[in-house]
Formats: structure tokens, sequence, C-alpha cells
């Protein structure tokens, strides 16, 4: 399946949350963090947004910012323009 944004809206791939804490301690799901960074996998038709961030681009988001939806399997973020913080160069 192809899901392509509208407008101002990314689709990103969270990345996992973390499974240990610093100190080595295993984390039930109830206390791992949401995740705020992640890779974009479509970009919606706005053309100032697709000069700026393109597919495979890192990111960093709100931690609660857009809509987390599922996808055969996989967990997205589908999230606005104002969500994204900043992309990561590396």
């Amino acid at each position: 399946m192809t899901v392509q944004p509208l407008d101002d809206r990314v689709l990103v791939r969270p990345k996992a949350a973390e499974e240990r804490s610093a100190g080595g301690i295993i984390l039930p799901d109830t206390a791992k963090e949401k995740p705020q960074e992640g890779e974009v996998v479509a970009v919606g038709t706005d053309e100032e947004l697709q000069k700026v961030i393109a597919a495979g681009d890192r990111i960093l988001f709100t931690k609660f910012g857009g809509s987390e939806i599922r996808i055969e399997g996989d967990t997205f973020v589908i999230l606005q323009r104002s969500d994204i913080l900043g992309k990561i160069v590396a």
C-alpha cells in the first residue's frame, strides 16, 4: 500500500523506542518514551516543504505531535510542518 500525504504533511517511520535504560534495566512498554526522531517516508504536495525535506531524511519532531497510524503491521506518524523541529544532518 502506498500513502501520499497531502499539503504540508509528512509520513514518518519513527525510530524504535529504547528497550533498556541507561543503567541497563529492561523497560516495560508503559515506561518507554515516545520517540521524537524518525525517517521521512513521503512528503506532501507543498512545494516549499519538498525543497527542505525529502524521503530518506532523518528529522526530529514534537513529542505528542502528529497522528500515529498502522499500515500493513508497521507504525508510522503523519506530521504537519509545524510538528517538525528540525532535520538531522550527519
